[in-house]
């Protein structure tokens, strides 16, 4: 996990964040054990902002990846900032409720729990009576 964690850090760094300052890394592994990160990408029309948390999971979905063991998300403030539900509900299409998530405030406060704590009912395929993609 500490890999994860470090990977999330240095994507922190990486963030644009002209307009909050709010900088936010991720890092996602896949099953396979790759890493893959993300950082907020900020817009001067704010409903185009990205979170980190789905640029990792695009870029890890972009490269063949559909089967997820953990994410971390490194928040840009003294406290473990947690995935909106925009971030949730995009996880929910790939992850199991058994996938580990770890939230790290930018001084090393860390806050773990399961997918399925953070979002306990998702909408996601088995929903629409699809199976895992």
């Amino acid at each position: 996990m500490d890999k994860l964690i470090a990977a999330a850090q240095a994507a922190r760094a990486r963030a644009y964040a002209p307009y909050s300052q709010y900088k936010v890394g991720a890092a996602v592994r896949a099953a396979g054990g790759q890493i893959y990160t993300g950082s907020n990408v900020e817009n001067a029309s704010y409903g185009l902002t990205i979170c980190a948390e789905r640029v990792a999971l695009t870029a890890a979905v972009a490269a063949g990846e559909r089967e997820f063991e953990a994410l971390v998300v490194a928040a840009g403030d003294d406290s473990p900032g947690m995935p909106c539900g925009a971030c949730r509900q995009v996880m929910a299409e790939f992850f199991t409720a058994d996938v580990p998530i770890v939230v790290v405030s930018s001084r090393g406060e860390r806050k773990q729990m399961a997918f399925g704590e953070l979002m306990p009912q998702p909408f996601g395929p088995a929903a629409l009576g699809e199976g895992k993609h």
